[in-house]
């Protein structure tokens, strides 16, 4: 494949901006700030205009980019001292208790649980995307899932 010219990024776009738009969302938990974090995302690609060699490689860069972006936005939030209450007027209103206690776990337990179970990945294209090993990720989940059954008081089993 090619770098992306300016029609593909429209096609890009259109293919990927859902996905990355609950992922930064799982990450954020602010609509507006999960909005300014797609855009950075995209606005990289076109700066960037990597060479994608199939599929996977541009969605994982996406993903990739798009943790990175929300990975930074967290950490200025803390280096003002601000903080990270969800604000409810902001929030998604299809949020339930499931996906609340999802949003609360560890950064790296929330970008895994959210790709295999929300997105439908396999843990080896999640360790891919995340360019982690796929014991790593299956670890996690692992770790995830236990954290979930206790905040949910079970009921939360593998796929």
């Amino acid at each position: 494949m090619t770098a992306p010219s300016e029609f593909d990024v429209a096609a890009v776009y259109r293919r990927r901006v859902g996905s990355v738009y609950r992922l930064c969302f799982a990450y954020l938990r602010c609509r507006a700030d999960a909005e300014d974090a797609v855009q950075e995302t995209f606005v990289r690609l076109i700066r960037s205009a990597p060479i994608f060699q199939s599929a996977a490689h541009e969605e994982g860069w996406l993903i990739r980019t798009a943790i990175n972006i929300c990975k930074d936005a967290l950490k200025r939030a803390l280096r003002r001292h601000e903080t990270a209450a969800v604000d409810p007027v902001q929030t998604e209103p299809e949020v339930d208790a499931t996906l609340g206690a999802v949003l609360a776990l560890p950064d790296k337990h929330k970008a895994v649980v959210y790709l295999y179970y929300y997105e439908g990945y396999a843990t080896g294209e999640i360790a891919a995307l995340l360019e982690e090993r796929p014991s790593t990720v299956r670890n996690r989940l692992a770790d995830a899932r236990a954290l979930l059954r206790r905040n949910l008081g079970g009921g939360f089993d593998a796929k």
